[in-house]
């Protein structure tokens, strides 16, 4: 047990304690410097949001100074400081109120308001976020509490990511989008209490002096403040952990459907839509040539339904834009049946068509199993051919891939020209045109 002790001991390499409180108040006033860096951060995370640059959202939370007020609370908490707690919260809250204001009004004014990952990352927290929190909050308090402050630092203002939420939250404001305000601003608290917390929970470890006696009634007070904070936080993000799994769990259990049922057995899917937020959810599918019929369709919503993650969902496969090809095709096959004496014009207009049709099948599974080995960034991928009318009786044939990513980031110009290249070598063609699926 001494040995464990020894390794978790945290009084090694411990500053002053008095240097240590000194610094902690110092940091708690936005002032001078303070104020200056923190209207800074303002403005670089709002911009860095706007534009969707991940590298200006983490330097705006390298420079923010809102951590500040956040361990002064959690050190006031710790020893019992009520007026240092009350200076902390006062602090905190007007920082709160800047940020909201200021990136409010820079929203209000950009011509460029629409959603961006950097900002839909920060609209949807869950328990992570708090394990998250906490985590770095002891980090964060340790090295404050350390001589050599060393590299940690830096690591925690990232990982507790405070600007972002709150610019966010001014995002939500100014564009009257409330669910992204409720959201971010969650996000912002929960940070911000757990980071108190973790505080508090280091300060006792450390078993910093209280600043005066309190009585065991106080203590208790202090501890119940805490314990329903802590309720409070975890239960809403409790339950948005759950959903989110829930919603990871239906999409992975859709593609696998969508594989087993249509691409495996060399059906061309041109059109998918998921609706997991409706009542009931959706799946939504078109193909390129197959038709389904009533009793199909029947059997396949009844496969959905016998499976965990995808109960309940209706499965509506679009089919008006293939009804005319269809019936296209059966006139076309019966009439070459017929006529197979007669050339033709418009014979031979008939065999390309019957050409067009039968290059529409390709083994999809087997190009995509390929194509990921040589473009990683590649989820799904379909492959068909088609005949273009370009003027009187002249036909080009074009083949077309329609390919789909798992990140808004597409592929770069280098790849998709070396995709072109290895499609027209692999399928013998000279006129591959690439699309990407949005």
């Amino acid at each position: 047990m001494r040995r464990i002790a020894a390794i978790l001991n945290l009084h090694e390499g411990e500053d002053n304690r008095e240097k240590i409180l000194e610094n902690v108040k110092k940091n708690i006033e936005f002032k001078g410097a303070n104020l200056w860096v923190l209207a800074c951060a303002i403005i670089i995370a709002s911009v860095g949001l706007n534009v969707n640059s991940t590298a200006v959202v983490i330097g705006a939370m390298l420079i923010s100074p809102l951590m500040g007020p956040i361990v002064g609370a959690g050190f006031a908490l710790g020893v019992y400081d009520f007026n240092l707690l009350k200076r902390s919260l006062k602090n905190l809250l007007n920082a709160t109120a800047v940020g909201l204001i200021f990136s409010t009004i820079y929203f209000l004014i950009t011509p460029f308001k629409d959603v961006q990952s950097e900002l839909l990352a920060r609209t949807a927290p869950t328990i992570y976020d708090i394990i998250i929190a906490f985590s770095g909050g002891l980090v964060g308090v340790i090295a404050v509490t350390r001589v050599e402050k060393g590299n940690p630092i830096p690591g925690v203002a990232i990982a507790t990511a405070l600007m972002p939420p709150l610019c966010t939250a001014g995002y939500g404001i100014a564009t009257f989008q409330w669910s992204y305000f409720l959201g971010a601003f969650y996000l912002y608290c929960i940070n911000c209490v757990f980071i108190g917390i973790a505080t508090f929970a280091i300060i006792k470890y450390l078993k910093y002096a209280p600043k005066k006696q309190v009585d065991e009634r106080q203590q208790k007070r202090v501890k119940l403040i805490i314990s329903m904070l802590t309720f409070a936080m975890l239960l809403p993000a409790s339950y948005l952990a759950y959903s989110l799994y829930r919603e990871q769990q239906f999409k992975k259990t859709v593609g696998n459907f969508i594989d087993n049922e249509f691409t495996d057995r060399g059906y061309t899917v041109v059109y998918q839509k998921t609706s997991f937020n409706t009542a009931p959810k959706k799946l939504e599918l078109a193909f390129l040539t197959k038709r389904f019929e009533k009793n199909e369709i029947s059997q396949l919503q009844e496969r959905m339904d016998n499976n965990e993650y995808l109960k309940g969902t209706r499965l509506i496969i679009r089919q008006d834009s293939t009804d005319r090809f269809n019936a296209l095709k059966g006139d076309i096959l019966k009439q070459i049946k017929s006529t197979e004496n007669e050339v033709s014009q418009k014979d031979l207009r008939i065999v390309q068509l019957e050409k067009q049709i039968a290059a529409n099948t390709f083994d999809n599974k087997k190009f995509l199993k390929e194509a990921k080995s040589l473009f990683p960034k590649i989820k799904s991928f379909s492959v068909s051919h088609h005949d273009l009318a370009t003027g009187k009786d002249s036909i080009v044939g074009v083949t077309a891939v329609l390919y789909e990513t798992p990140t808004p980031e597409d592929l770069s110009d280098e790849e998709k020209k070396r995709l072109k290249s290895w499609l027209n070598e692999r399928l013998s063609v000279s006129n591959v045109e690439i699309f990407r699926k949005k």
